[in-house]
């Protein structure tokens, strides 16, 4: 009942519209006890004492009872549909909107496709609690109010004996509820494990065909998908027993009824019109309990989704503003990394980084894939926080800045390029939707993304497809580049930023980033060294941990890990030189 109160908290807003619907329900349930009220007159006036009066009058009084109901029965249906409807989608934003605001580390935990699961599916079945549960329930109860006033009215003694059966009817709808709660809960996350398959194999179908892993991702989906086959049985199994227990058990209160009556009409007790205006109303009577039975089997599923959503909007967003956060808009003496380690669950990335970065230094970070170089970075823009000591900007704790202004500081451009299904120039400007058609064109001249731009099908306005799939490697990469130039932030953060361009492609684009980077404090990721040569300081990052410090030139000198990454990476450099002049040499002999 609590998480059934909680999601009733949507319905606020529109209780004027839920009011309404309560008035046009109280309207239908009073036509439905009407009509089993004017049985009585029906067979007792007209066929026994044969009134011609009430002959003329009855069938108009049975036509408006039908009219009020069928009109009154449209107005509950449209604005109860309207409160559901408007409830979910709200249900729908309030889900999104959170996710947008939880933290980087929720999403490492959970899967994408079962966020989307909880967004689409589960928002889904919560449509038929709110719905169909609060009109069934409401309609159904003014519905039995009425008729059992109608049941008592004529015969309470028989209306007595009637209700026994109803505690009965009670025992099968709950204990259906709860299995069907249960069922419902593994059905709704099997799905999201399906919806978690569908994702990683139509977006990585070209890893799934060039492995030729087509036949074990075909059975991957067929075990979950007869997983959530048999559970779905089961549900159909619970459903499908209800109905026909909930109809046995009506018909042995009827025949009790038919029996008993039956007996005091021989006996002269009550008139046939009495009787049969008492087993119209029960039998009308019947139905509504047997439809609430359908409701508790609609809501448990419902629920069982509520409770899966209100996990999600229950998580707290580890990265918030303090109430009195201030707002920072630029960067005038530098970085400061202080005693910062950070753990990842259980595991420590980085131990005691101490590190000063002034304004305007270009600053390097190398060191052995895994060794912590993202992440460190990662913490800059608080995607997470320091597990302990401080990241300070001009000596101003970053956890004391507004999450907003200190990302407005910085632009970023990683090895993974995320782009968005849209045209080129909502790509570029993303993250700074005011600025003009020609800034965005200076900022892809700048990026060396403006000439491959001018020849796709409609330029700036070409849709370049889910994560940019229309665009090669090296042209996805320049747009992400031209957004941060568009973007102008002081702080500068290149992950692998070339690390997606051909050798002439990455000649140009490292031309327009030594233009962004002067004036500007950098932090470059990158594993092949000969591109941070120029770099102000290189900072090398071996197992979480500093191990040196220095220039290219001072880092070579010495025998340590930056000197032996460079050598090699020079081995390989000449490797792969000495393979292109032998390839070069049997070419001429067999020519």
């Amino acid at each position: 009942m609590n998480l059934y109160k909680r999601l009733l908290q949507f319905v606020k807003p529109y209780w004027h519209r839920l009011a309404g619907a309560m008035v046009c329900m109280l309207m239908v349930s009073a036509a439905t006890s009407a009509s089993a009220f004017l049985v009585k007159p029906v067979l007792d006036e007209v066929f026994f004492k044969q009134d011609l009066v009430m002959l003329k009058l009855i069938p108009l009084a049975i036509v408006g009872i039908f009219f009020l109901k069928g009109l009154f029965d449209y107005g509950q249906a449209y604005l109860m549909s309207y409160v559901g409807q408007r409830i979910i989608a709200d249900l729908r934003e309030k889900i999104y909107n959170h996710l947008q605001s939880l933290s980087l580390s929720f999403f490492t935990r959970n899967p994408t496709g079962v966020l989307m699961s909880r967004i689409i599916n589960d928002v889904n079945m919560v449509q038929g609690a709110v719905t169909e549960g609060v009109t069934g329930l409401l309609k159904d109860f003014f519905t039995i109010i009425g008729l059992v006033g109608v049941v008592f009215y004529r015969d309470w003694k028989l209306a007595l004996v009637a209700l026994v059966v109803f505690p009965l009817a009670v025992y099968p709808i709950v204990k259906f509820g709860r299995k069907l709660r249960s069922y419902s809960t593994r059905s709704q996350s099997t799905m999201g494990d399906i919806s978690s398959i569908l994702l990683e194999t139509i977006a990585g179908n070209r890893i799934v065909k060039a492995f030729s892993m087509e036949d074990y991702e075909r059975k991957r989906f067929a075990l979950e998908n007869r997983k959530l086959f048999g559970i779905l049985m089961k549900l159909v199994r619970v459903r499908a027993f209800s109905h026909p227990l909930m109809e046995f058990l009506g018909g042995l209160g009827i025949a009790f009824i038919v029996f008993y009556g039956g007996y005091n009409v021989i006996k002269g007790v009550a008139t046939p019109g009495t009787f049969f205006s008492f087993l119209a109303a029960l039998l009308m009577l019947y139905e509504p309990v047997k439809r609430l039975s359908n409701v508790n089997n609609t809501v448990q599923q419902g629920l069982a989704a509520a409770s899966r959503i209100f996990n999600v909007l229950d998580t707290i967003p580890e990265i918030v503003n303090k109430p009195e956060a201030k707002v920072v808009t630029s960067i005038a003496k530098g970085i400061e990394f202080r005693d910062v380690s950070f753990k990842y669950e259980e595991n420590w990335v980085l131990k005691d980084i101490n590190l000063k970065i002034k304004v305007g230094e270009v600053v390097a970070f190398v060191g052995a894939s895994g060794g912590g170089k993202t992440t460190l970075l990662n913490l800059l823009p608080r995607f997470y926080d320091v597990s302990s000591g401080r990241i300070l900007i001009d000596g101003a704790d970053i956890r004391d800045l507004t999450v907003e202004s200190l990302r407005s500081m910085i632009g970023i451009v990683t090895q993974q390029t995320i782009l968005f299904n849209d045209t080129v120039k909502n790509n570029v400007s993303y993250g700074k939707i005011g600025k003009s058609f020609e800034e965005v064109v200076k900022a892809a001249e700048a990026a060396y993304a403006h000439n491959f731009i001018q020849n796709l099908p409609q330029g700036y306005d070409t849709i370049i497809g889910e994560q940019g799939v229309k665009l090669s490697g090296g042209e996805r990469q320049r747009i992400s580049i031209a957004r941060a130039l568009l973007k102008n932030a002081p702080i500068l953060i290149l992950d692998e930023a070339t690390s997606s361009l051909d050798s002439e492609s990455e000649i140009e684009v490292q031309k327009a980033l030594e233009h962004l980077m002067q004036g500007r404090t950098t932090l470059v990721i990158a594993h092949r060294l000969s591109t941070i040569r120029k770099a102000n300081r290189i900072i090398v990052i071996a197992n979480g941990v500093i191990v040196e410090e220095g220039t290219h030139e001072e880092l070579l000198e010495r025998d340590g890990e930056y000197r032996k990454l460079y050598l090699l990476q020079f081995i390989d450099s000449d490797l792969e030189k000495a393979k292109r002049v032998e390839n070069d040499e049997k070419g001429s002999i067999l020519s």
